[in-house]
């Protein structure tokens, strides 16, 4: 497991894709359960160990990810996050190349429970809820773009779903467009920034995974 950050209060660490957050009906190993066996191992700590989940991130997506380690911490950063002063910052390689340069996209999301998939409107409507999502192109290669998604929001599949608006759907994100599945079965996504106030401690956490060692992502040669 790769540990970003980890003191008495947050442990940060970089999810790969292809692993649940927590444990699901898949019965597969979560990160979760792998944070708390690092744990247990890091510090020595017999039986059960604490680790509040206060973000996830979908079971296709890599990235930066916090758990809290304390009750105080978990109740914290999940008012960070809830309030929206936590900075998300996002990489994704669209199918297809964006000739505009940035933009914002808004959008109302509804999602369907049963299928997990998410059906987008360009107007309020029903139970969809707003999202706003900043965007920018970082790079380009012949059928690629390589973008930095900003979410001023957080709806489920809020990305996927912006990306596949801009006509440019994931690569690997068959339920939103792509054409066919990347070897691993990702979604070229990937939770490259994460900002937070520290739950008891002054001034913020700022943590930086770097993306996946995998050829999607070599091509698009993005940089920090």
């Amino acid at each position: 497991m790769h540990v970003l950050h980890c003191d008495n209060h947050v442990l940060g660490v970089s999810k790969p894709a292809g692993i649940p957050t927590v444990p699901d009906s898949s019965g597969d190993e979560s990160l979760l359960d792998r944070a708390k066996a690092w744990v247990r191992a890091e510090f020595s700590k017999p039986g059960n160990v604490f680790l509040g989940v206060v973000q996830r991130l979908d079971r296709p997506v890599s990235g930066v990810l916090v758990f809290a380690r304390t009750s105080k911490a978990a109740a914290r950063l999940s008012q960070a996050l809830r309030e929206r002063s936590a900075e998300k910052v996002y990489w994704g390689i669209g199918e297809g190349e964006n000739r505009e340069d940035e933009g914002v996209v808004e959008q109302w999301l509804e999602k369907d429970e049963v299928r997990n998939r998410v059906r987008a409107f360009a107007e309020p409507r029903g139970s969809a809820k707003r999202a706003l999502t900043r965007w920018r192109v970082l790079a380009r290669r012949p059928g690629r773009t390589l973008y930095e998604l900003t979410p001023e929001t957080g709806r489920p599949h809020q990305l996927r779903v912006c990306a596949a608006s801009l006509g440019t759907p994931l690569c690997g994100d068959l339920k939103y467009g792509a054409s066919e599945a990347l070897p691993d079965a990702s979604v070229a996504l990937h939770a490259h920034v994460l900002s937070i106030g520290h739950p008891t401690l002054p001034g913020r956490l700022r943590l930086v995974a770097a993306p996946p060692a995998l050829p999607i992502w070599d091509s698009m040669a993005p940089h920090s």
